[in-house]
Formats: C-alpha cells, sequence, structure tokens
C-alpha cells in the first residue's frame, strides 16, 4: 500500500519536469526563428504568392549577408533557371562547386543542378560531360534520363539507344517504344541515303523491340515499294490492320496506289471500305471517297459520304460531302453550293488538325514525336474534330 502512495505522488513530478522541458523547447525554437533573416520569410512569402521575381530580390540579399548559406545558394540557382536566366543559374551552381569546404553529397547536388543548367542554355555538350560524371552515383536515374534528352535532341539515335537500355537495366522502367522509334528514325534516315539493306536490319529491330511499332510496319512496306516488290509492300501494309486499326488512315493512300500499280484497284477500294466501315476516319474517308470517284460513279461517291456523315457528324465530313454535291448538283445551283463549302471549309480547316494527347501541341500533319514535348507515338491517328465527336 505504501508503494502505490508514493507512486500517486511522483505524478505531479513528472508533470512538472515534462512542462519545463516543452518550455525549453518552445524558447529554443523561437530563437532559432529570431535568428533567420527577415528576407529568408520574404523570399518564402514571395515563392508561394507566385512572385519569383520579387522572391530572387530577396534571397539575393540575403546571399550578400549570409555567403555560407548553401540551401539559399541551390534555391536561387533553381529560382534562376525557372526564369529562363540560365547565365546566372550557371554562376550559382560553379560558385557552389568551388567552395574547397563542401560535403561531397552537396557536390554532386550543385554538379546536377548545372547539368541542368547547361541543358536549359542550349549548351548540350557541356551538359553531356557533366551528367556523364553523375552516371555512378546517386543521381544515376537522372542522368541517364537527361542523357537521352540532349542524344534526341542531337539527333544521335545509335546513343540514345544505348542510353535507354542502360535507363531500362537500371531499373527505371521499360523504353521499348522509344528504342523501337529511335531504330525507325535510323532506318528512315538509310532509306533517304537509297540503303535499304540496312533500313531492313534496322526495322527488324524495331520490330523485336515492340511487336506493334506501326511505324516500322509502314517503313517496311516503302522498303519492299523501294526495291521494286509492289506485292510485297501492299501484304506488309495490310499489316497495320492487325497493330492498329486506326491507324490505317496513315497508309491508306499507300494501299490504294499499290493496288492501282497491280491493276487491282477494286479490290483495294473494297478493303479501304471495309477498313472505313470498322474504324471511321476522315483521312482514311478522303482515300476512299476519291477512289469511288474514280472507279464508281458521283451517285455512289455521294451515298458513301452521306452515310459517313451521319456515322460521324463533321464539318469535315459535310466538306466532302458538298464536293460530291457540287458534282452531281445542276450548273445554276453550284454558284450556292460553292459559297457554302467555301464557308464550311474555312471552318473545318481549323478542325483538321492532329493533337498530342500528353501536351496538346496541335499539327497539321501526324508526327511520331511530339514537336511540342518532345515524347514519342502521343498522337492520336484521327483529327481533333473526330475524336471530340466520338467522345
Amino acid at each position: 500500500m505504501e508503494f502505490e502512495i508514493w507512486w500517486l505522488l511522483g505524478i505531479p513530478l513528472f508533470f512538472a519536469l515534462g512542462w519545463i522541458a516543452a518550455r525549453v523547447d518552445i524558447r529554443q525554437l523561437l530563437s532559432e526563428s529570431r535568428s533567420l533573416p527577415r528576407g529568408y520569410f520574404k523570399g518564402l512569402n514571395f515563392l508561394l504568392n507566385d512572385q519569383p521575381d520579387k522572391a530572387i530580390d530577396a534571397f539575393i540579399e540575403i546571399v550578400k549577408l549570409d555567403p555560407e548559406t548553401v540551401e539559399l545558394h541551390f534555391a536561387l540557382g533553381n529560382l534562376f533557371r525557372r526564369r529562363g536566366e540560365t547565365e546566372r543559374a550557371i554562376r550559382v551552381h560553379q560558385n557552389l562547386l568551388s567552395r574547397p569546404d563542401m560535403a561531397l553529397e552537396l557536390q554532386t547536388q550543385a554538379m546536377f543542378e548545372l547539368g541542368q543548367d547547361y541543358l536549359k542554355a542550349g549548351l548540350l555538350d557541356r551538359a553531356e560531360e557533366t551528367f556523364n560524371q553523375l552516371i555512378a552515383g546517386p543521381y544515376s536515374a537522372q542522368a541517364r534520363r537527361a542523357l537521352l534528352e540532349i542524344y534526341q535532341r542531337e539527333k544521335e539515335w545509335a546513343r540514345a539507344i544505348e542510353a535507354a537500355h542502360a535507363l531500362q537495366e537500371s531499373g527505371a522502367g521499360g523504353r521499348q517504344k522509344e528504342i523501337a522509334q529511335f531504330y525507325c528514325e535510323i532506318a528512315q534516315d538509310e532509306l533517304v541515303h537509297t540503303h535499304p539493306d540496312a533500313a531492313v536490319v534496322m526495322l527488324e529491330k524495331a520490330l523485336a523491340e515492340d511487336r506493334n511499332n506501326v511505324r516500322a510496319t509502314i517503313l517496311m512496306g516503302d522498303v519492299h515499294l523501294a526495291n521494286g516488290d509492289t506485292e510485297k509492300a501492299l501484304l506488309t501494309w495490310r499489316r497495320v490492320e492487325q497493330q492498329s486499326v486506326p491507324h490505317v488512315a496513315l497508309v491508306a493512300q499507300r494501299l490504294m496506289d499499290a493496288y492501282r500499280k497491280q491493276e487491282r484497284p477494286q479490290e483495294g477500294l473494297n478493303l479501304l471500305k471495309g477498313y472505313l466501315a470498322e474504324a471511321p476516319s476522315i483521312d482514311l474517308l478522303e482515300v476512299v471517297f476519291k477512289a469511288t470517284l474514280e472507279l464508281d460513279t458521283v451517285e455512289a461517291a455521294n451515298q458513301l459520304v452521306s452515310d459517313e456523315l451521319r456515322r460521324t457528324p463533321t464539318l469535315l465530313g459535310l466538306d466532302k460531302l458538298l464536293d460530291a454535291r457540287m458534282m452531281a448538283a445542276p450548273p445554276e445551283v453550284r454558284p450556292e453550293l460553292s459559297l457554302v463549302k467555301n464557308l464550311v471549309q474555312s471552318y473545318a480547316q481549323r478542325l483538321a488538325r492532329y493533337q498530342c494527347s500528353h501536351c496538346g501541341f496541335k499539327a497539321r500533319q501526324f508526327y511520331w514525336q511530339c514537336p511540342g514535348c518532345s515524347r514519342w507515338e502521343t498522337y492520336p491517328p484521327r483529327r481533333t474534330e473526330e475524336l471530340n465527336v466520338m467522345n
């Protein structure tokens, strides 16, 4: 019983000791916060309010008063880079690297930031040299990604393939689609320089990386056509349907031209009509419409466009319908139809764009690599108006 009484008497003592310790911690925290320069809080406030220019001015004042503040140097350098003042960012990070008292971890961080500055400034040779020094350290994955970006900008596709493979092996995620596109870039260069055999080797490697790579299949058909083997080109292009039916629109004109060359145009038209029924597309409709006018009647072309317009109501489709109607219309009606067509066409042309699904960049022509964000295979093979109607 005596033990329980003494234990109860000790509780207030423990409470008092905890209260004293808490007061000491609060006083220490307040003294540390008071020791921070006022400019630090001003700069932080400007950053939170999206005022980077004023934040930079505040941090510069602090750095002048206390040049040893490494963290503020990093913050200042990053702000300069975000604002596009790459020369000032480079100077800040170079100054950090020149300090003999810097810990190894901070030196590595400063080198990585300097590489980012060079990359932003377009000094690709210096950026490459800097990131190569970071491959074996804690910034290995980030450095390899930066090197991959550099090689793509410089169109050094063989080195880009090596860098992408190294990234895959380091566990940074799969890069098969990109690697396949790099092989396609090399193959396209070989085709331009009339080296079809070398192009075939590269395209086979591309399909080994990504068997659903439509671009490699299209280019392989181009190689067969360049070699004079139209039948083999036809069989190759028809494989696009197995990879991605919507992408058939990209190869439709090639298919129709090859069937004409083989003196089997009606077979080609029937094939494309089947594709059009399965995957509606303005680009595919354009090819089928022209082939129908050539091989069938104006009435058949008119009916084709009418059916497609009912299925997918777009201004681009209406423009084609007016084309067909003008051909069959009496001469006295054509001026009015021409006026309506010109009006529709002016609006339709604004909608006849491909749009990157990642950054939203719009372009008149189809790209395998987006000119806006540099990502691969982000363009759907349909025009923006079609996508809006389908969604």
